[in-house]
């Protein structure tokens, strides 16, 4: 005899089976524990010609309860508990012994837990009860899983206080969160999630599963918490499967370079690749691979395509451009663009009166943080947070902020001195202004320094003219850590960093050594470690002031941003002055930044001073 789950609608009703095929049976007294705990008596089956299709010899009304269920449920039905006739088997004897055997179970799950558990304690393996009780070894184990809840939440569900669902999604958490969820529910004004809520409670929203991961879970260094009942198992860190999965997300992209593919693009968690857009087209012609990946880390590779507009182009016998690969990672240019960030900011809580008009001009025009938004730290990793939260940047503006918390008298612990968006924020506007006005015009100058260096927005131009201007310099703003090393990924990029901190003799030594040897040899010289000399005062070129790039690929955010901002300051050419008439005083002041004034210092006529 085998016992296992059947889908429902591989299941059929025997012409041989007792209770009739076409009479509807009598479900009053069995579908409200159908309905409650599911089907727990296993029917007895055997196979219908094909090998995926049963015909159910003992268990017709069980079956029909399930079908019942399945209705109320939309359609959605757990596998059926199945035991599978051998041939020559006499159906009669085999369904009195597991009738004999069941009866000898309090149907209650909390019950049955009891004395299972007993058994266990005993030296009697689940399959040992399985093969005794007439369950399958599923079942076993989903009652075993009950010992994972507490004393009260048995309790509770015993008392038909909580349903089915709700405990067997509380089994997949911790003492720690059960514990959290039963405060959840004895607070009449909190919600406790129930049932598959439960779910999205415990993973903080969407729940992944380990069968999306590309990676070999044995591998895989963080927690997995299996689902019994819904026979699946789940990352307990989100960000440790985003790591792992990304990582070999990029190993795959890698590899199809190496086979020759015209480009091969990695669209952001979410985004979905519309085939509409798209064509298909050979890897000769220059296909490209298309790697989309949903929410829940789900992996799709799509393999020959491009857009609709180049497939006209390559009917046309047109050679379609090669795209350059970035030359920066995303996370890493997320760890360079926060640091240089960082720096700017510092600088820029030092400079009131540059801060005012600037603070003016985000006013007038706005940006994408004026709302007013506080610019995150938070990177794409926790490794690249914490970098940024050593920064000596952070640290010299966390001295400025800790000041201004202090003149508003609010707490120096908080976060920051701007409130975020009206109305969402919990200080006071008025008793904010009113602090305000007692402040004399250097006190307000330095909250408004700090406001302005919180709200400023990474990844843009204003960085690149803010760092020209302030003559930011980086090697004394930002030191190099081992996450930047870590980030190094591409070879040609490793290549060049390593020339510039070991030298070209070492990286010419090198240059066939694998990336993770080329790494560790950066790493030795930043920290001067093995025999290798300590580098000091050196930043990447993307992190200075102006920024530039190793190679000729391009995709170098910050090269294009300071790009643009030299665009902003080269003055436009001046228009043709008829003969005899001067040009006025604001047509002959210029625009350059070179005609800025200097940092205020709140004395009369200079640009700090604050209007009375």
């Amino acid at each position: 005899m085998e016992l296992k789950h059947i889908d429902i609608a591989n299941l059929a009703v025997s012409a041989t089976n007792m209770r009739g095929v076409k009479k509807a049976p009598d479900l009053t007294n069995i579908l409200p524990s159908v309905r409650a705990r599911g089907v727990l008596v296993p029917l007895i089956v055997r196979q219908n010609g094909s090998p995926e299709t049963y015909e159910i010899v003992a268990g017709k009304r069980r079956y029909h309860a399930a079908l019942v269920v399945a209705e109320e449920n939309g359609g959605s039905c757990d596998p059926l508990p199945c035991a599978v006739m051998e041939a020559g088997d006499n159906a009669a004897a085999l369904e009195a012994s597991i009738i004999e055997n069941i009866a000898r179970l309090d149907p209650d799950e909390v019950t049955r837990w009891e004395n299972f558990t007993r058994l266990v304690r005993e030296g009697r393996s689940p399959e040992d009860i399985s093969n005794t009780f007439g369950l399958t070894a599923l079942q076993v184990k989903r009652t075993l899983a009950l010992g994972n809840l507490l004393p009260r939440i048995r309790t509770l569900y015993k008392g038909g206080q909580i349903d089915v669902a709700t405990v067997r999604h509380l089994t997949l958490a911790s003492k720690a969160q059960q514990r959290d969820w039963l405060k959840l529910l004895d607070d009449e004004d909190a919600y406790a999630p129930t049932g598959y809520r439960i779910k999205e409670w415990l993973f903080g929203g969407a729940s992944i599963p380990t069968s999306v991961a590309l990676f070999p879970l044995e591998e895989f260094k963080g927690a997995i918490v299996s689902d019994l009942f819904g026979e699946d198992s789940y990352f307990a860190d989100s960000e440790q499967f985003w790591q792992a999965q990304r990582a070999f997300v990029d190993e795959r992209a890698e590899a199809y370079r190496e086979e020759g593919w015209q480009d091969v693009v990695t669209l952001e968690p979410g985004d979905y690749f519309h085939t509409w857009e798209h064509e298909r087209c050979p890897k000769k012609k220059g296909g490209r691979v298309y790697i989309a990946i949903d929410s829940r880390g789900g992996v799709a590779f799509h393999e020959g395509y491009v857009t609709s507009k180049e497939a006209r182009r390559v009917e046309k016998g047109e050679a379609l451009e090669r795209k350059a690969r970035p030359e920066l990672s995303a996370p890493l240019e997320n760890y360079v663009t926060l640091h240089r960030y960082a720096s700017v900011s510092a600088r820029l809580a030092e400079a009131p009166g540059i801060a005012l008009r600037l603070m003016v001009a985000h006013a007038i025009a706005g940006s994408a943080l004026w709302g007013v938004d506080i610019q995150t730290r938070r990177g794409k990793s926790d490794a690249i947070t914490e970098s940024i939260e050593n920064a000596l940047g952070e640290g010299s503006i966390d001295i400025y902020r800790r000041e201004a918390l202090a003149m508003l008298e609010l707490n120096e612990d908080e976060a920051s001195v701007a409130g975020g968006r009206y109305g969402s924020f919990s200080r006071d506007l008025g008793s904010i202004f009113l602090k305000l006005l007692t402040l004399d015009d250097k006190g307000v100058m330095t909250v408004l320094s700090v406001v302005m260096a919180e709200t400023l927005e990474a990844g843009t131009p204003i960085i690149e003219l803010l760092g020209q201007y302030l003559e930011v310099d980086m090697t004394l703003c930002w030191e190099p850590d081992m996450v930047l090393v870590d980030l190094l990924g591409d070879k040609e990029l490793l290549n060049a960093v390593l020339a510039e901190v070991a030298g070209a003799d070492v990286a010419k030594a090198n240059i066939k050594a694998t990336g993770k040897v080329q790494r560790s040899i950066i790493a030795d010289c930043i920290e001067g470690k093995r025999g290798r000399e300590k580098r000091t005062g050196w930043a990447p070129r993307w992190m200075l002031f102006p920024p530039s790039s190793y190679t000729g690929r391009g995709g170098v955010a910050m090269v294009e941003q300071w790009n643009a901002a030299q665009a902003m300051i080269t003055p436009e050419p001046e228009p043709d002055v008829p003969e005899g008439i001067a040009p006025t005083a604001d047509e002959d002041a210029g625009s350059g930044l070179s005609a800025a004034p200097e940092t205020g210092t709140g004395e009369e006529g200079d640009p700090g001073q604050l209007a009375a």
